[in-house]
């Protein structure tokens, strides 16, 4: 069995391998053919439970670039709809000899079961508030390319912490590359416990005050079932990256968003520009980085040792 289901259990060595291979990979992506054989003979499928742009396309994507047979499968028109389980959706999947599995679910863990319960390979693309590796394996990516190291950096993630995914994956990822990792949000949306993982800020001047990179988070008002802000306009105000906070922020510093973004809400549409941005880049890296971790998936090593 060969997974992909998160950052939290695996190794820095194994995070290094697939930031290693994804900077091959990219070197693949600015060639005119942008294709590999690596990938010919093997069936890839993605089944996604919740809506994507990003994260969906670009699997697709890098997958077809490594000439892989692939299929997207939409919840909303499949036997999902007609009550078909999800141990059911897996067994289908498996007789149709699927070779690998791309899943995005609503609930946490989902991906760990359908593991435990099939012959192919699984690849978490986010399963509820746990986690989303591929995003953060991206962002690491990133930040080693521009700042040449993923290690020993102050880094602070901003917003919705509570429920982001994201935050958890590079706050595991992350962590075993020694960096410093603050985070700071509305009190409504900093869970509970993080302090025994990363420094809490008291404000948005002092998370951001010295930083090598700001993580900036979505808003997930799709899992909020109460009031965790007031307002839109009040958390721009105090949370949101605007040009009053930047002052605090240096020339070096890497802003960072894994979209979609809610411009005026998190962000400025100014600092989505300024060339310490990286957010549309990680869209890029991301097709590298999973390319890399499909390569790896399917091979007899896999990422797992």
């Amino acid at each position: 069995m060969k997974h992909l289901l998160g950052l939290r259990e695996i190794s820095k060595e194994d995070i290094l391998k697939i930031l290693n291979l994804a900077k091959d990979m990219k070197t693949i992506l600015k060639s005119e053919t942008k294709k590999t054989p690596h990938l010919q003979g093997y069936s890839v499928v993605t089944l996604f439970y919740e809506n994507s742009t990003r994260t969906r396309t670009s699997f697709e994507l890098a997958a077809k670039f490594m000439s892989a047979n692939t299929t997207s499968i939409s919840v909303q028109t499949s036997s999902v709809q007609k009550g078909e389980s999800l141990l059911d959706t897996v067994k289908t999947l498996e007789a149709l000899k699927t070779d690998v599995l791309i899943v995005r679910h609503s609930v946490s863990g989902v991906p760990h079961f359908i593991a435990k319960n099939c012959s192919f390979s699984v690849i978490n693309a986010g399963d509820g508030m746990n986690e989303h590796p591929t995003q953060a394996l991206l962002d690491m990516f990133t930040i080693r390319e521009r700042l040449g190291t993923i290690e020993k950096l102050k880094i602070a993630i901003i917003g919705d912490i509570l429920h982001s995914r994201v935050a958890r994956s590079n706050i595991w990822g992350l962590s075993k590359f020694d960096n410093q990792i603050t985070v700071f949000g509305p009190q409504t949306l900093i869970p509970p416990y993080i302090e025994n993982f990363a420094n809490v800020a008291s404000s948005l001047e002092e998370a951001v005050s010295g930083k090598n990179v700001v993580i900036d988070l979505r808003i997930q008002l799709e899992r909020q079932k109460r009031g965790f802000i007031t307002s839109k306009q009040e958390y721009y105000k105090f949370y949101g990256l605007n040009e009053d906070i930047m002052k605090y922020v240096s020339d070096n510093t890497l802003i960072m968003h894994p979209g979609p973004v809610n411009r005026g809400v998190e962000i400025s549409s100014e600092i989505m520009q300024l060339p310490n941005s990286t957010i549309n880049e990680q869209v890029t890296n991301g097709i590298a980085v999973r390319m890399a971790v499909l390569y790896l998936c399917t091979r007899k090593e896999g990422i797992y040792r």
